[in-house]
C-alpha cells in the first residue's frame, strides 16, 4: 500500500521497558522471514516445470494469487522444504507452530501462510504466452534502503530487479497471505492483552459494573468510522495490498489498568481510495473517561505479534504506574499512554511505510469528526456516534 511517511511526531521523553527491542532497526525475525521466502522462491524456480500446469489452471485475470501449499501438492512436488520455511516464518512472527487438536482421532495443521502472486495484471498475457517468469520476494528492512529486488529465473539464477520500476517480464512474488497472517497475529495480541486481567473471567471486570436488571436493556454507546482514506507516495512494486488494524487505548473504568483493544480493518487495502465501512471502533463502556486515542498500524512481514503485544502492554502499564493520581489528569492521561506506546515501537517503524500509519488523539464520546486528519496527516476519516438500542 502507498502512503505518506510520518516525518515528525512529538513524543514525551519516557523511560520504558524493552529498550533492546526499541533500538532494533532491523529485527532478527524480519531477516528470518525474508530468508524463508528466499528459500521458497528458489525452490519454486527449480520446480517451475512441475508446478506450471497448476499455476496455469489457477491464475487468471480475476485471480492473481494462489496458495503455495496447494500449488506444490497439486503438482506432486515435495512440500517438505515449504513446510520447514513455513514453520520458520510462524516462529519469527510469534504465531502458533503446533497442530491444532480437532478431535480425539485427528490433528489439523495450521493454515498455510505462504502464497504466490503474479506481481501485476499487465504481466498475465506474456506469462500465458510462455514468457518464463522470475520468482521474487520482498527484502527485509526499510524499503527506502533497498538497493534492488532479488529474484530467481527458471534455472535458479539470481536476477537483480529495480525497486520501483515494474519489471518488463512476468514475476511471481513469494509472499505471506496477509489476511490469514494478520488474523492469527491479532488473535495472539488479543490473547496477550487479555492476560493483563489474569484470566478470561477477570477480563469481564474491564467493563463497567452494572446490575443484571439494567445491563440487558441499557443502550450501548459506540463510535463508528463512516469514511476513511490514506494518502500516497512512491512505494516498491513488489508490495501488494495492505492489511491495516487499529489499536484503541484508554483506561479501565474500574481500576488503574490500561485497556488496549485491537480492531481489524481488512477493507483498508490501498491509498488514495475512499472506504465507507460503517465500522464500530469504540465501545465506550470499556473506558473510564469519554475519550480514547487510536493508532493505525499496517501488517508487516517482519512483525512478531507476540513481542509487539508484550511491548505495547508493558509501555502502557509502565506509564500508568508512573502517574500518582490518574484522576487528577483525567482523560489527558490517555495521550500520555499513546505517546508511550509510540515511543516503545522500533525507530524503523516511523520511516518504513509498512508499519506505523497514523494516530488519532482524543476521540470523544458523542462527538462527530468530519474528514478528520490524524496527527501525521496520513489518515483522513469521519467518525460519528452511534447508540445501539436494546431489542
Amino acid at each position: 500500500m502507498k502512503k505518506v511517511t510520518l516525518t515528525m511526531l512529538v513524543i514525551a521523553p519516557l523511560t520504558l521497558m524493552n529498550a533492546s527491542f526499541v533500538s532494533a532497526a532491523q529485527p532478527e525475525y524480519d531477516i528470518s522471514v525474508s530468508n524463508a521466502k528466499r528459500q521458497i522462491a528458489l525452490e519454486l524456480s527449480r520446480q517451475y516445470t512441475q508446478v506450471l500446469p497448476t499455476l496455469q489452471s489457477d491464475i487468471n485475470r480475476y485471480n492473481l494469487t494462489v496458495n503455495a501449499d496447494q500449488v506444490l501438492q497439486s503438482s506432486g512436488v515435495a512440500t517438505k522444504a515449504l513446510h520447514k520455511s513455513e514453520q520458520a516464518i510462524r516462529s519469527a512472527k510469534g504465531l502458533s507452530t503446533r497442530s491444532a487438536q480437532s478431535s480425539a482421532f485427528m490433528r489439523v495443521e495450521n493454515p498455510n501462510l505462504v502464497q504466490f502472486r503474479l506481481a501485476d495484471a499487465s504481466m498475465l498475457s506474456d506469462w500465458q504466452q510462455g514468457v518464463p517468469p522470475l520468482f521474487a520476494f520482498e527484502p527485509a528492512g526499510n524499503d527506502k534502503d533497498w538497493a534492488n529486488i532479488e529474484a530467481y529465473d527458471v534455472n535458479g539464477n539470481i536476477q537483480q530487479l529495480d525497486v520501483y520500476q515494474l519489471p518488463d517480464r512476468p514475476v511471481f512474488v513469494v509472499e505471506l497471505d496477509k489476511q490469514q497472517t494478520i488474523r492469527e497475529g491479532l488473535a495472539v495480541m488479543r490473547e496477550i492483552l487479555a492476560q493483563n486481567t489474569d484470566s478470561a473471567k477477570q477480563l469481564k471486570l474491564t467493563r463497567p459494573q452494572r446490575s443484571a436488571s439494567r445491563s440487558a436493556d441499557k443502550p450501548i454507546s459506540t463510535t463508528v468510522i463512516k469514511q476513511i482514506s490514506l494518502q500516497d507516495d512512491q512505494e516498491p512494486w513488489i508490495s501488494g495490498a495492505a492489511e491495516v488494524y487499529a489499536i484503541v487505548n484508554g483506561v479501565n473504568p474500574s481500576r488503574d489498568k490500561p485497556v488496549l483493544d485491537i480492531i481489524e480493518m481488512p477493507y483498508l487495502d490501498y491509498a488514495e481510495k475512499e472506504y465507507y465501512p460503517n465500522q464500530v471502533v469504540v465501545h465506550w463502556e470499556r473506558y473510564r473517561w469519554a475519550a480514547v486515542d487510536m493508532i493505525l498500524m499496517e501488517h508487516d512481514d517482519g512483525t512478531n505479534y507476540k513481542e509487539l503485544a508484550t511491548v505495547l502492554l508493558s509501555a502502557a502499564e509502565t506509564i500508568l504506574k508512573s502517574i500518582p493520581d490518574p484522576e487528577v489528569q483525567g482523560f489527558a492521561i490517555v495521550a500520555t499512554i499513546t505517546n508511550g506506546i509510540l515511543k516503545a515501537l522500533p525507530d524503523a517503524w516511523f520511516t518504513n511505510d509498512d508499519d506505523f500509519v497514523d494516530a488519532y488523539y482524543t476521540l470523544q464520546e458523542g462527538q462527530t469528526y468530519t474528514e478528520h486528519y490524524g496527527s501525521g496527516g496520513n489518515a483522513r476519516a469521519t467518525f460519528t456516534p452511534l447508540v445501539i438500542d436494546p431489542r
